[in-house]
């Protein structure tokens, strides 16, 4: 080794930027088309998620209901869906409007 090198491995980094969710889900509830300021469409959604995971080697099961809000183009594939149905929502997290919580923003749906 050379002088001033050090085996240490270098310190782990997190990906800067990486805010990524993809579930699958049925839509439970769907509020009336609203426009936000910027005068986009928007659907604030409530989605259910159920699964069967493993977590440590053992069987977990999953069941959770998570808000959500569709805003733009995106609100034309949601809003065709009928309460109940099923899909592959994608998108990202972020804070409630009213600071609590975390909102599922629906960017994408399979």
């Amino acid at each position: 080794m050379s002088a001033g090198a050090s085996s240490a491995p270098p310190p782990m980094q997190a990906a800067a930027g990486v805010n990524r969710l993809v579930l699958s889900a049925q839509l439970v509830e769907r509020g009336a088309l609203r426009y936000t300021p910027a005068g986009l469409p928007a659907l604030d959604l409530g989605l259910k998620h159920e699964s069967q995971v493993l977590e440590d080697g053992q069987p977990r099961r999953v069941s959770l209901e998570i808000r959500a809000v569709a805003i733009g183009e995106i609100t034309r594939r949601v809003g065709a869906l009928a309460l109940g149905d099923g899909g592959e929502f994608a998108g990202f997290l972020s804070a409630g409007r009213s600071g609590r919580g975390l909102l599922f923003h629906v960017t994408a749906l399979d």
